[in-house]
């Protein structure tokens, strides 16, 4: 899930300052690593709480308020209406109040959308909410790998940034469970605790050593290294390190959006681009933010179904991170893009079934087979290997501009489905999974003609493939 998803890839994408060749050394005191990622993943969490909190409210919130489905359809799309906006200027944020500075405003604008929601009496309070927490949400997506990746050593850094992809999934999951037992309202205030912990946590914490380095700030930058390597580590070399590659970086030009479409470039672009395309319009948002509604549909109990779908989710997502760098970028794209063919099928043959008055026993166990096997193909692959691959294909020297542009682009998809699933839906639910998996169909061909693989590949070895 994109919501996913922000995720993984947009440390490497935006963030020109991280030292792929930093040193290993084994910190002395790695609780503060763990407390620092802890408090960052905090925002993970509510990132996932904003994205899973419109399908169990959804019956509830058209109910209490009157909402027709174009209302709902705008407030469940404004999330990632706000999502594009807070994706795009959180990079300049936190490049000029630091990284825990833009957790703050992150954590700030979710707050403030909560307690809109809360209080919403009509449909203007709730889509401001819904905007105000997709701009948090897009901003986490940014902030929080970065600042992980910034702070982790070497040696645990993969496994510390796994987790923020495992925790916006728990905190889908958390509200669909939750929020089969708890009004709409109180879901919302729900919200509320993982932005409070990451706002308290951020006292905590040392900011990101790397921005402190740019920032010219030498005596913080030492100070916040030592606390997060421990008081008797060496940290000389690392220091040393840092300040020669962000040196480095400061002497290259800076790109420009039109640079893009430069030729040398230009198989890159097609790469990310067309990967964000198909992770997005190959239905996933709509499907997680109107999971409820899709159950209800095809009669199966929407409760079981929701909590069934979450536990899936985590565990799958969980399972899948070690695996990354042994099975490789290309097969569980093409793995996970073949599940979400099935599923969507599957989930089609469904609703055909229930529209033409046929097989009734079999219409609820397809719909929830088929959304499952679409749910668990999209965690293993599809997800998260996007962010991967664009991560690693962009020269160093546009990865910056390059990667705001796919975000854009990936949350404008993201925004497009969220907006007109339901209106699909009303027009022919079997036809809408058709659509999709057709959309998906084209990834695999997609996948297979145009995407390297990039594993056990040095980031020069990619850009001799790609950009020859």
């Amino acid at each position: 899930m994109k919501m996913s998803n922000a995720s993984d890839g947009s440390r490497e994408v935006r963030e020109p300052l991280m030292d792929k060749d930093m040193a290993e050394s084994k910190p002395e005191q790695p609780w503060m690593v763990y407390l620092s990622t802890f408090v960052a993943v905090c925002g993970s969490f509510a990132f996932g709480s904003c994205a899973g909190y419109s399908s169990p409210a959804q019956a509830a919130i058209r109910n209490d308020l009157s909402l027709t489905i174009a209302e709902f359809s705008l407030f469940g799309s404004l999330l990632t209406f706000g999502a594009m906006i807070g994706a795009i200027t959180s990079g300049p944020i936190a490049d000029l109040i630091g990284r825990k500075g833009a957790m703050r405003v992150s954590s700030a604008f979710c707050v403030v959308g909560w307690l809109a929601i809360f209080f919403a009496k009509g449909v203007v309070a709730l889509d401001l909410g819904r905007l105000a927490t997709g701009y948090g949400m897009g901003a986490f997506s940014y902030v929080v790998p970065i600042f992980i990746a910034e702070i982790a050593p070497k040696t645990f850094r993969g496994a510390l940034t796994t987790l923020n992809q495992i925790l916006i999934c728990t905190g889908v999951s958390v509200s669909f469970i939750i929020g089969t037992m708890v009004t709409w309202r109180v879901l919302a205030l729900i919200g509320l605790i993982p932005c409070a912990v990451s706002i308290l946590g951020l006292f905590c914490i040392p900011e990101s050593p790397r921005w402190l380095a740019k920032m010219g700030r030498d005596t913080d930058f030492k100070a916040a290294l030592r606390k997060l390597r421990g008081k008797k580590a060496d940290i000389s070399e690392e220091a040393a390190e840092i300040q020669d590659y962000i040196e480095t970086l400061e002497r290259l030009p800076k790109a420009k959006a039109l640079d893009l479409f430069q030729r040398r470039y230009i198989r890159s672009v097609l790469i990310a681009f067309g990967l964000m395309v198909f992770q997005q319009f190959g239905g996933i948002n709509g499907i997680c933010f109107y999971t409820s509604s899709i159950f209800e549909q095809a009669g199966f109990p929407s409760r079981l179904g929701m909590i069934i779908y979450a536990v899936l989710q985590v565990v799958i997502t969980a399972l899948n991170a070690p695996i990354v760098d042994k099975a490789g970028r290309k097969p569980l794209l093409l793995v996970s893009a073949t599940g979400l063919v099935i599923g969507c099928l599957t989930t089609a043959v469904s609703f055909y079934l229930k529209v033409h008055d046929m097989a009734h026993k079999a219409v609820p166990v397809l719909a929830v087979v088929g959304i499952m096997v679409y749910i668990a193909s999209f965690s293993a692959g599809m997800g998260a290997m996007p962010w991967v691959v664009m991560s690693e294909i962009f020269p160093i020297n546009i990865k910056g501009v390059a990667g705001g542009m796919a975000t854009l682009v990936n949350w404008f998809g993201a925004w497009a489905v969220s907006y007109t699933f339901n209106f699909l839906m009303s027009w022919s639910a079997y036809g809408t999974f058709i659509i999709y998996a057709v959309i998906n169909a084209l990834a695999i061909v997609f996948v297979i003609a145009v995407v390297p693989e990039t594993k056990g590949k040095t980031l020069e070895q990619i850009q001799a493939v790609v950009n020859p």
